[in-house]
């Protein structure tokens, strides 16, 4: 049993991490708070000065600020779905004994470690190109028009990019959680007479609702903030546009630090808010 001096040591050891972690997030946190307030053009004199809510308002009163934030929880919300439907079904899969079951794992994780630039320079060239890219060949086999897909499916294109950069990370957790399951429940119940469906339903999920809620705040935290597959795709346009390049997008052309520090703020809170939500939601089955 831990004692008052070893409670004491522990708390010294983990000081500095504690310290360095605040710092690493607050000191960030604290100087975007206050350029918020301010107007700061780097390239135009510096700081001119305290422009109190003047920034927040201008910002929220773009006309593109509430498209954005309506497509960055389009995509939020459609790429959590794909990803733990099919990363459930995935898991299930990789869990049956196959041939080469090691190699058919590594090759369906690996793209969780391909860079989200590559990744969405690999798709837009190699899949989605109209005259070149692998669609339009399988089109022009059928005999249809190769579609545009960065111009005439989007919000559609940005999904199956992220979803398939995100499915792996999804699909291990999943997988760690179905080969946790105790193979002696399935069993009595498989004997009992239950058919697969019921033993999906009333045992397999139930059981992967710790692992769901997990990869669904995960990937909430890092969806909200998707810049990278954006900007190297659609550049923004063809209603594209998220809260977190709409900030890009501002400070690259107002040059003002003080109006994007503004919109991170909103990003902050846009984000504390879902995670509010998720939490109330889905994240009762932590407590399970």
């Amino acid at each position: 049993m831990a004692t008052q001096n070893t409670r004491s040591a522990a708390r010294f050891m983990l000081a500095p991490a504690v310290i360095l972690l605040l710092g690493w997030m607050l000191v960030p946190l604290t100087m975007t708070l206050w350029f918020s307030f301010r107007k700061y053009l780097p390239l135009r004199g510096g700081d001119q000065g305290w422009v109190g809510f003047d920034n927040y308002v201008r910002f929220v009163s773009s006309s593109s600020f509430w498209p954005s934030v309506q497509t960055t929880l389009i995509i939020v919300g459609s790429v959590l779905i794909i990803t733990v439907v099919l990363g459930i079904l995935f898991a299930l899969l990789l869990d049956q004994p196959i041939w080469g079951q090691g190699v058919v794992r590594i090759l369906v994780i690996a793209p969780f470690f391909v860079m989200p630039t590559v990744s969405a320079l690999v798709w837009k060239n190699m899949f989605m190109d109209s005259s070149n890219g692998l669609f339009a060949h399988l089109w022009r086999a059928f005999g249809a028009t190769p579609v545009e897909w960065l111009s005439q499916a989007s919000i559609e294109s940005i999904i199956l990019i992220v979803s398939w950069q995100w499915l792996p990370f999804a699909t291990l957790i999943l997988l760690t959680a179905v080969q946790s399951l105790d193979g002696e429940q399935l069993e009595a119940s498989e004997m009992d007479g239950a058919k697969p469906l019921q033993r999906f339903f009333y045992i397999i999920l139930p059981h992967l609702g710790r692992a769901i809620t997990i990869v669904i705040l995960i990937q909430t935290i890092f969806l909200l903030a998707i810049f990278a597959e954006i900007f190297v795709t659609t550049g923004g346009a063809f209603g594209t546009k998220t809260l977190s390049y709409l900030i890009f997008q501002r400070v690259l052309e107002s040059q003002n630090i003080g109006l994007g520090s503004a919109g991170g703020i909103y990003a902050v809170i846009l984000a504390n808010i879902v995670a509010i939500f998720l939490m109330r939601i889905v994240g009762k089955n932590l407590d399970a």
